[in-house]
């Protein structure tokens, strides 16, 4: 009742005092319309504020994910070079790169700065052969900034030398821990606009790129802007790959202010208008309350998307504690590829699922990410699984920690790719097989391609070491190499007859002469099919089979037919001197025996049978002198071949081997290893043993008998000299007589004058000489004197 009464007297006082109340009404109207709109303005400027933020958020997300598709990009080019750092199959990859990312302005690999390889080339042929550390300025500048940082790192945007505006981002690379070059990618800057969303148009804000220039120290900007650029309407966010600034401009900041201006003057004007305005920034208000409360649940959904994408993904998704190496959350995929429940692996350490031999380099590359010099990494590993057997897998490890954060936890990506690796050991294990299936046939199994210019080895079997001691390497790291080693005789008839049956397709075989790699010439009879066919050539392929034997066969038949048609006319000759000598004897002999017969007196008889005694004699004499020339007409042509002198020195010493031993003797071969004298075998055989026998023989009993054998040049001649300090030879009293038939000098029982005859005779007959100097009590020194070498 009392309260209904005061109420009474204030409605009472407001209706006596209308002025005073409107005036009162208009001040608190007023201070409320203040309110409002500097609490509207408030909102407003936070909610620009966060959509704008929101907007830049989205745009870095967006660089961080073009980055990592960079960064795969840039690896995967790297992945092709090989240890020697040589790229293998680069054209291949980057074709497959640049179909998957049609962004790419273009790739490159930039070997010690120069920019090497580039795909596609046309478009791009400018850059190539680039040096970026001798061009200075900013590609120097921004090139040592990659190298220095071991990570991607953008440069530009700046003028290509395709002619547009571009970046270009760098990944260096190192092998063996030593600077090789870089991996790098192009794109244009409408491209990275595109692909950052920075070319979206939109009334009310805009983006500016921008970057301070490391010779100037100014800031630049890059995308167009009509406007004076004023950075206290600006929001901005980092791109630490490039060192840019990403700037959302407020286009609406400067009239803010003003539309508040007639809200407040209606509020002044007129209370309904106040209360009009009240309503709207009530209205207001719910609209923007509504779009907080979307946003909220759209970043609900966007959790609950990165939840159903954790748990369904198609490959195994773990994260796990960086300091403990426990697992803090897996997927169902993880589980199912391990054989573990999820409550088993959070209880398990990743370490003990990684196959022993992978752990170490696991071990390698992770404490590399841990320590800053890389972000993430790839590889192949094996995984243990609750049932003991080793799965291949694809991982991809990333932090999930940012630079100057303590370290925290990483995610893990595994995709079974056991099936891959078992193709992969199977299609190995077939060229192995068909491999071995080539090697072991018994000759030279070799492909070529066919050129304009010629042709050019692409494949050799392992035989070409068996037959002619190059490898199959040396083979074809020259396309020449088959050309060059050639017999020079059979060159060009060679390439003339296989490109005559080329010309006539056909398939051919063809004998020749190849230098093997110690020198000697080998005889191959080579069979040659043209594939894919005779009438559209475009490779060659042959086996080359050994026929030196065959060859050397049919020169020796040849010489033996030739030697015995020698041997059947010398043999003619001498039936013609027979017949001649023996007939002039026989008609003397028959005549004076027809004097015999008709001699009268016994005086004369005597005369004629005296006469008839010297004409037998002559016969005797001749009769020797034909058996002389029968000895010498009967030789055969001894073989003669080049024959390495220190490897049959070394064979007559192990020959006698048990003489040296039980004679305590000493001997100095002194032989050089790369003489050799044209001889028989047989012959430099017996040649040796003989003298070195003769010196073992013939020792001083007072001295341990020491033998030193040695080799020297003497007119175009190789000489050897085989001394002892043996007993000696008395020279002046034997000097004659020392290569004589059954002469003997130091009265030895087993003597029998016969090994220095035959020592002579044999080196005479290959057509050297043999000479002696001795003194006696002190030791001999023969020196032979091999002929000049040419081959019989």
């Amino acid at each position: 009742m009392e309260i209904e009464t005061k109420r009474s007297k204030l409605i009472g006082w407001v209706l006596q005092n209308a002025k005073l109340s409107s005036s009162f009404f208009f001040v608190i109207v007023f201070a409320i319309v203040i309110l409002i709109v500097r609490q509207r303005y408030q909102i407003v400027q936070e909610s620009k504020r966060i959509y704008i933020s929101s907007i830049l958020e989205n745009v870095k997300q967006r660089f961080e994910q073009l980055n990592k598709t960079n960064q795969n990009v840039a690896l995967t080019l790297a992945l092709t070079i090989d240890n020697e750092g040589n790229p293998r199959e680069f054209e291949e990859v980057a074709e497959k790169i640049i179909k998957s990312n049609p962004y790419l302005q273009a790739v490159q690999l930039v070997p010690n700065g120069v920019i090497k390889y580039v795909y596609p080339l046309k478009g791009n042929e400018k850059a190539l052969n680039h040096d970026l550390f001798k061009d200075g300025g900013l590609n120097l500048i921004e090139a040592k900034k990659s190298e220095n940082l071991k990570q991607l790192y953008y440069q530009g945007p700046v003028k290509l030398m395709q002619g547009k505006i571009g970046v270009v981002g760098r990944l260096p690379i190192f092998i063996k821990n030593k600077f090789w070059g870089f991996s790098a990618v192009v794109i244009t800057l409408d491209s990275l606009s595109s692909m950052t969303g920075l070319n979206v148009k939109a009334k009310n804000y805009q983006f500016q790129l921008a970057k301070n220039n490391p010779l100037t120290g100014k800031e630049e900007f890059f995308l167009p802007y009509n406007k004076e650029f004023k950075h206290r309407h600006t929001t901005s966010i980092t791109i630490p790959e490039g060192d840019w600034k990403v700037y959302a401009i407020d286009e609406d900041a400067s009239d803010n202010l003003i539309n508040i201006l007639p809200v407040l003057l209606l509020g002044v004007s007129m209370t309904l208008i106040c209360s009009i305005f009240l309503f709207k920034f009530l209205r207001k208000q719910a609209e923007l309350t509504d779009i907080l409360d979307k946003r909220t649940h759209e970043l609900i959904l966007a959790e609950n998307k990165y939840k159903t994408i954790f748990d369904h993904a198609g490959v195994g998704i773990g994260r796990v504690n960086s300091i403990t190496g426990e697992f803090l959350e897996v997927n169902a995929q993880l589980c199912n590829l391990l054989g573990y429940s999820a409550s088993e692996l959070q209880q398990t350490k990743i370490k003990s699922l990684i196959h022993p031999d992978d752990l170490r380099e696991d071990r390698t590359q992770f404490k590399s990410m841990i320590n800053g010099q890389i972000k993430n990494y790839t590889a192949e590993r094996r995984y243990i699984c609750k049932d003991g057997e080793a799965k291949w897998a694809q991982v991809f490890v990333t932090l999930l920690w940012s630079e100057g954060e303590e370290l925290n936890n990483h995610i893990i990506i595994v995709e079974d790719i056991t099936s891959r690796k078992d193709y992969e050991q199977e299609l190995i294990a077939s060229k192995q097989h068909i491999a071995n299936l080539i090697n072991s046939i018994d000759g030279i199994v070799w492909e070529k391609e066919i050129h304009e210019n010629g042709y050019e080895s692409s494949f050799i079997s392992n035989k070409v070491y068996d037959i002619l001691g190059y490898t199959p390497e040396e083979w074809l790291s020259d396309p020449d190499f088959h050309a060059k080693h050639l017999h020079e005789d059979d060159h060009e008839g060679l390439f003339n007859y296989v490109n005559e049956f080329l010309l006539k397709q056909q398939n051919h075989e063809r004998e020749y002469r190849i230098r093997a790699k110690d020198g000697s010439i080998v005889w191959v009879k080579d069979i040659v099919s043209v594939t894919p066919s005779v009438q559209n050539p475009e490779k060659l392929r042959g086996i080359m089979i050994d026929i030196t034997a065959q060859k050397e066969a049919q020169d020796s038949l040849s010489k033996s037919f030739a030697l015995v048609r020698e041997q059947n006319e010398r043999l003619l000759n001498f039936s013609h001197i027979v017949s001649h000598n023996l007939r002039s004897h026989a008609g003397n002999i028959h005549g004076i025996v027809a004097l015999i017969e008709e001699a009268q007196t016994d005086q004369e008889k005597k005369e004629l049978l005296h006469l008839l005694k010297k004409v037998v004699d002559t016969l005797n004499e001749t009769l020797s002198n034909l058996s002389n020339i029968v000895n010498i007409n009967t030789r055969f042509d001894i073989l003669k071949e080049p024959l390495n002198l220190k490897q049959y020195v070394e064979a007559a010493i192990s020959t006698l081997n048990g003489q040296i031993i039980s004679q305590r003797a000493t001997i100095n071969n002194h032989v050089a290893i790369d003489i050799e004298v044209i001889f028989n075998k047989s012959y430099l055989e017996s040649v040796l043993l003989n003298l070195l026998s003769n010196a073992l023989r013939y020792t001083h009993p007072d001295r341990k008998p020491v033998i030193n054998i040695e080799n020297r040049m003497q007119d175009d001649c190789v000489a050897l000299i085989i001394t002892d300090n043996g007993l000696g030879i008395d020279m002046q009293k034997n000097k004659g007589k020392i290569f004589g038939l059954y002469q003997t000098f130091n009265g030895n029982n087993d003597a029998r004058g016969l090994g220095l005859f035959i020592t002579r005779n044999q080196i005479e007959a290959m057509g050297g000489k043999i000479e002696v100097e001795s003194v006696l009590d002190e030791g001999t020194s023969f020196k032979i004197l091999f002929a000049p070498n040419k081959v019989n």
